[in-house]
């Protein structure tokens, strides 16, 4: 008993510690950052300078105590669009100023030297010219941090759900002359737990039927966390069907591995739960199996595995070649994986070959420059494969830019993306 007191009090000092050390940075970080306003705002008249000195000390005090306890707080929980918002402008508010300061810090370090010079030199710096230089250097931080606070919230208000259709044409000499011109369309990413916009999501969701599709396939992280993210949604993504069916496979969201579990069977029961939902859905699930179309006596294959990544942080749960088990090589075959990096660790070189492999996972990281056949995103130094067409040895490769988001809820640069794939048998 005193061993297990022992342990509790020791825990819960360690706690206290971790939440008056995150607490002390950020306020220190914000005392810094608030000579910038203070500095500009010499001249003001008193009640606009309290209404500044209030307004940023509340915001402040307010994102403090939600980065202590964010580690704590599971958002899909309170199943509130409000609290992520909320947390999110703070994160962006934190980000504003971070750019906002640097200019300060480069101005202090300067100062510093000069301090240092003047002392072993004995020549002293106008004070005059000190102030003004200050009110500059403070003058060109809050610009420095207005433009990216100005970026993020555009991405959010404008760019979350700017859904861009992607019409992408595959030709094959190995595609059956029955199947040439299927209409595919391909959504990835989906990430209920993130949305905040019902409205907006329906619209993209509008998109998608529109297309009137031949097939539909999902490629991936329904969820963010937990199955019943998707609960408030089904009626929504139910709407979406096709003459040959929607097919679906999971992605490393959807296995609840980042998030900690009263016990192994709570997390198990997670799963299970989502793949109820995908039968809600109207939507097959495709785990590390095959689904073959038949057409005038010709035959298209679809494959679909669990989520598997050449990348060291994320699980391997699929087996391709379970799902290749009753196929042939000269089949036609479409794959649904979820990592794009699996294409080129496992299915390139596998001797049953895969044609067409669909993948989504990168979300091209949200932000980037696509305009005029260019494209940039920091994800490619990670994925060099992240979004767009590729190929290699007559075997193709799409990576879906992703319908939904994660983390920040916006994009910036990199919309939202619904797929359509036109394949093509060439002679």
């Amino acid at each position: 008993y005193l061993k297990f007191m022992f342990s509790s009090i020791v825990n819960s000092f360690n706690k206290i510690f971790l939440f008056a050390t995150i607490g002390l940075f950020f306020f220190l970080f914000d005392l810094y950052a608030w000579q910038a306003f203070k500095t500009i705002s010499k001249e003001w008249t008193s009640r606009s300078k309290n209404i500044l000195f209030y307004t940023y000390w509340v915001l402040s005090a307010l994102f403090i105590t939600t980065m202590v306890l964010r580690p704590y707080i599971q958002l899909e929980k309170f199943n509130s669009s409000f609290l992520m918002l909320f947390q999110v402008a703070g994160v962006m508010l934190f980000i504003a100023k971070f750019f906002a300061v640097l200019p300060l810090i480069a101005e202090d370090l300067f100062r510093a030297f000069e301090w240092v010079y003047s002392f072993f030199t004995k020549k002293n710096s106008s004070d005059n010219i000190l102030s003004d230089r200050r009110k500059f250097i403070s003058q060109t931080g809050l610009v420095a941090g207005a433009v990216p606070l100005m970026a993020m919230t555009y991405g959010l208000v404008r760019g979350a759900h700017n859904y861009k259709i992607k019409k992408i044409t595959v030709s094959s000499a190995k595609l059956p002359p029955a199947f040439d011109g299927l209409r595919i369309v391909q959504l990835s990413d989906i990430h209920a737990g993130s949305f905040w916009d019902r409205d907006a999501v329906k619209r993209g969701v509008q998109m998608v039927k529109d297309l009137k599709a031949d097939l539909v396939v999902f490629t991936g992280d329904l969820v963010n966390n937990t199955a019943d993210e998707m609960d408030n949604w089904i009626s929504v993504f139910s709407e979406i069907n096709a003459p040959m069916g929607v097919f679906s496979v999971l992605g490393n969201h959807d296995y609840g591995d980042y998030v900690s579990w009263g016990s192994p069977q709570e997390k198990e029961a997670n799963l299970e739960r989502l793949k109820e939902v995908h039968k809600a859905l109207g939507w097959q699930l495709l785990l590390n199996k095959s689904h073959v179309f038949a057409k005038n006596g010709q035959e298209l294959v679809l494959l679909g595995i669990e989520n598997w990544s050449a990348k060291g942080n994320f699980p391997k749960y699929g087996d391709l070649n379970n799902a290749l088990e009753t196929v042939t090589p000269e089949q036609f075959k479409i794959l649904l994986s979820h990592d794009p990096s699996h294409w080129k660790a496992q299915v390139l070189a596998h001797q049953n070959h895969v044609d067409l492999t669909l993948s989504g996972h990168t979300h091209g990281f949200q932000f980037g420059i696509e305009t005029h056949g260019f494209k940039w995103s920091p994800v490619k130094y990670m994925y060099p494969e992240w979004a767009g067409l590729y190929t290699q040895n007559n075997k193709f490769l799409y990576v879906n830019r992703g319908f939904g988001y994660i983390g920040y809820p916006g994009r910036l640069g990199i919309n939202p993306e619904i797929t359509l794939l036109t394949l093509k048998s060439k002679a």
